[in-house]
């Protein structure tokens, strides 16, 4: 079901849409992403995806691997894999980024919003200093080399990263993995951003490591007034810094609303099988139980609601009719049938 109400853009003197002051920052809907598949195929990994994103707010994008949550993102970055074709809207401040230019898209992709990446080590250019790749996004706006320096010393020394001034000259290889993935931070913060796009910020971290990001990340939203979209897996990353939450299987959302409730109430069988998976959600003496059965993906979708072979609550009709995002309560929305009935909810 796609949201409803969204902000009206205005022109600026330039032509170009001026923010929308009401409404959310980001605002998807019906996205539809194809990727090419054998025989002439393609294979819907997105498929009529519909949430907001509001201002200064973090929403976590949750789901397992092959759900659609960093092909998502993947989207509204504008870097979707090769030859993919995308439908839809992606309203950005009201201005769909899906009908504008490529230089428009180019234009908010690093500045207006920003991606953090899994990866830091794969994200980072083996070749170039941390420096310099910080500081491409300032140099595009010919500033005086001493000045880029500075400003690179400055986002370097604001994530954490000790001895900014020496760090800049090292190669990513020489930092270890906390410090470059604070290093992607600040090649992300380096275009001033609206919107920050973490996708899975910390699976590639150690423990402590992982709780020291993500409090720089929610100390830095909360400075800055950013949004961000938390992609990840782990319930227990998002129950800490998300407001909101939404979760995805196969290529499609199965619940959404405000982080607090979904967790704690559950109003589809698959976040409650992801709950119980992760006791330190709901309680730190409940033992974990695991959920049974292999995760769906797109190119495997079974006919009805793709999560049917694994729930306890599916019917003849869960098997023959996709079910589609209704509001099973105020600000809960659920893509399950029988969602009334989902212990907890």
């Amino acid at each position: 079901m796609t949201p409803a109400g969204a902000g009206t853009a205005r022109e600026n003197g330039a032509g170009k849409p001026a923010p929308a002051t009401d409404g959310p920052i980001l605002r998807i809907e019906d996205l539809v992403v194809e990727l090419p598949g054998p025989h002439g195929t393609r294979t819907r990994v997105v498929d009529g995806v519909s949430f907001d994103v509001p201002r200064a707010a973090t929403v976590g994008l949750i789901g397992e691997s092959g759900s659609g949550k960093t092909m998502t993102a993947q989207a509204v970055l504008g870097l979707p894999p090769e030859g993919a074709t995308l439908t839809g809207r992606l309203l950005w401040h009201g201005e769909d980024l899906l009908a504008a230019t490529p230089a428009r898209r180019r234009a908010v992709r690093g500045r207006e919003i920003a991606m953090i990446f899994q990866d830091p080590l794969a994200a980072l250019n083996p070749t170039q200093r941390i420096g310099r790749q910080i500081g491409e996004v300032p140099r595009r706006d010919r500033l005086p080399r001493a000045e880029v320096n500075r400003r690179v010393v400055e986002l370097l020394d604001r994530v954490g990263v000790p001895e900014p001034a020496r760090r800049m000259r090292a190669y990513p290889h020489e930092l270890s993995g906390g410090l470059r993935q604070r290093a992607v931070i600040a090649m992300a913060l380096a275009g001033n951003p609206a919107l920050l796009l973490a996708d899975e910020p910390t699976t590639a971290l150690d423990v402590t490591v992982q709780s020291r990001i993500l409090r720089l990340l929610a100390d830095i939203r909360a400075a800055d007034g950013l949004a961000m979209l938390l992609v990840s897996h782990d319930l227990r990353v998002v129950s800490h810094v998300g407001e909101r939450v939404v979760v995805m299987y196969a290529g499609r959302i199965c619940e959404r609303g405000p982080a607090r409730d979904v967790l704690r109430r559950p109003a589809h069988p698959y976040t409650a099988a992801l709950v119980r998976s992760v006791p330190a959600v709901r309680t730190r003496t409940a033992p974990a139980d695991p959920l049974p059965g292999a995760p769906a993906t797109p190119a495997n979708r079974p006919v009805g609601c793709a999560f049917h072979p694994r729930c306890p609550l599916a019917r003849a009709r869960c098997r023959a009719e996709p079910p589609k995002v209704r509001e099973v309560a105020p600000d809960r929305w659920s893509a399950c049938h029988f969602a009334e009935e989902v212990p907890g909810s």
